[in-house]
């Protein structure tokens, strides 16, 4: 038995340097391609801005390079215009750079040291420019945050985002759709005064948004005329169908419970709409779901929920259970007033269905006919 496990352990030591080299050599790639766009973009921009080529040297360029190098990707002139945006956009400040463009500029192997300083400096909020995260992330995910997004705060905010959620492109292109960036940290919350602990209370308020995009819920898919005969359940029934997309939208760490999940305390029957539990945070998070204007009442029912589940359902080694209200509409500031004087930890948050989508969101819907179907099917049983 002794040496099966020896054996396993031996398995699982060689597995791990394995799959860490296969991770450090396609990081190698992405880093060295970013590093070989960089240098292409600067040389097309400094030969092309300063009216060294004509304007359709960068077209011509291209049809050069599939001719000579047939089967070669990646070098249309769309994507050459790319690189030299790509250089552009991140090197502004880069006096080094006005110096006449070469072909050694192109062969550099890594971005000069003082580029990365430039970055550095021009965050002003930001004692260090997110350098691994940067050489991290693929030259689509750059050029898409390049062209949806002008700050450099929002920029350096979704070059993170992307590492930290491993984003897809598609999975970019949503976030930057929502502004994920606006409402990160920003809904009406009390948790400083009511978590034991400080950085906890930081966490908790990055956790969570003040608005999500429930673009599933799809009203008129549904056949459903009158939209106020949407209640929580229907709300609910479709969060439940898609918990995978709810859990994406709702951020990283969190683990689904279950849904009406049953309270039974000093013979009082309670039931929370969702309940999570959030590895980070390392507690509980009992989701409430309306589909009005928030009201204050709705405070002092999850406040209840909240003392049941720290008093009859919280492990020893966990963190003080956190609630969330998600509903259609509030009054912000009147909210952060109001949730001060409740002494359990607890955020407000709006929703979204597809109707209440922008032209940009919509297209990004998924196909809601196996909804449909499900619902129906919850109708007939």
């Amino acid at each position: 038995m002794n040496e099966i496990t020896n054996y396993d352990k031996a398995v699982e030591i060689i597995k791990t340097a394995i799959l860490q080299s296969q991770y450090d050599a396609v990081r190698s790639v992405n880093e060295k391609q970013l590093m070989l766009y960089y240098g292409i973009g600067k040389y097309i921009s400094l030969n092309s801005r300063k009216g060294f080529w004509g304007k359709g040297a960068i077209d011509a360029i291209s049809e050069r390079l599939d001719k000579e190098l047939p089967g070669l990707k990646g070098f249309s002139a769309r994507n050459l215009r790319n690189m030299r945006t790509f250089y552009e956009e991140w090197v502004p400040l880069d006096h080094e750079c006005e110096e006449e463009a070469n072909l050694a500029d192109i062969s550099a192997k890594t971005v000069p040291s003082s580029t990365l300083r430039i970055w550095q400096t021009l965050l002003p909020n930001s004692q260090s420019f997110p350098s691994e995260d940067f050489l991290h992330i693929g030259f689509s995910h750059h050029i898409l945050i390049l062209s949806k997004v002008k700050s450099i705060e929002e920029r350096v905010f979704y070059i993170r985002h992307t590492v930290v959620e491993k984003l897809s492109l598609e999975a970019l292109k949503e976030s930057i759709a929502r502004d994920d960036y606006h409402h990160q940290g920003s809904l009406p919350n009390n948790f400083l005064q009511t978590l034991p602990a400080a950085d906890q209370a930081f966490r908790a308020i990055n956790t969570f948004k003040d608005e999500y995009l429930l673009d599933y819920i799809n009203v008129e898919e549904l056949g459903i005329r009158d939209k106020q005969d949407v209640d929580e359940r229907v709300v609910e029934n479709a969060i439940i169908h898609n918990v995978k997309n709810f859990i994406l939208t709702f951020g990283r760490d969190f683990a689904f419970v279950r849904n009406q999940y049953h309270l039974d305390a000093f013979g009082e029957d309670q039931y929370i709409d969702l309940l999570f539990f959030n590895r980070d945070l390392n507690c509980l998070v009992a989701v409430e779901l309306k589909t009005g204007k928030f009201k204050t009442s709705y405070l002092g029912q999850l406040q209840g929920y909240l003392s049941v589940l720290d008093g009859f359902e919280r492990k020893p080694h966990e963190n003080p259970s956190i609630g969330l209200i998600l509903c259609k509409d509030m009054n912000k500031s009147f909210v952060d007033y109001v949730i001060q004087d409740y002494a359990k930890p607890m955020g407000v948050a709006t929703y979204k269905t597809s109707k209440d989508m922008s032209d940009e969101l919509r297209k990004a819907l998924p196909d809601v006919e196996a909804l449909r179907k499900l619902l129906d099917g919850q109708k007939e049983s």
